[in-house]
């Protein structure tokens, strides 16, 4: 089964409001039970329940993050989205623990049978924290 445009419009936007809301259960509802996904620093995941084991502390201790939308790309007839967005959290980095951080990347979404099957997701090398711009150092390893 492929979904029309607008079917893909609308789960993208329930998908949206999940993450909104920190419902782990709402996000994880869209993500086909063999999920395959990898994160900024190339970390993989694969199914459903993996994910969710990953996922929950990050929602548990959420500290409010919250992403926008930017920008998307959908091609329907390969059931393909390029979701552009700005991520606004605590950070993580070295240095800034717990300080305002803004990063931006783009998801790369494969649907099938009208569910997400893959999520390859890219952000830039820097972030936006306390106003100055900020290098992530790679992780070797």
């Amino acid at each position: 089964m492929k979904l029309s445009r607008q079917e893909i419009i609308t789960a993208l936007q329930n998908w949206n409001k999940a993450w909104d809301s920190h419902d782990l259960d709402g996000v994880t509802a869209l993500f086909d039970d063999g999920i395959i996904f990898e994160n900024w620093t190339g970390s993989k995941v694969k199914g459903k329940e993996a994910l969710r084991k990953a996922w929950t502390p990050w929602f548990n201790n959420h500290g409010g993050f919250r992403f926008s939308g930017e920008d998307t790309f959908i091609d329907e007839e390969n059931q393909k989205v390029l979701y552009r967005w700005t991520l606004d959290s605590p950070s993580f980095e070295k240095g800034f623990a717990g300080k305002q951080e803004q990063r931006r990347g783009v998801d790369l979404l494969h649907f099938k049978d009208g569910k997400i099957i893959e999520k390859l997701t890219y952000s830039k090398t820097t972030v936006q924290i306390d106003g100055q711009r900020v290098s992530l150092h790679a992780l070797c390893g």
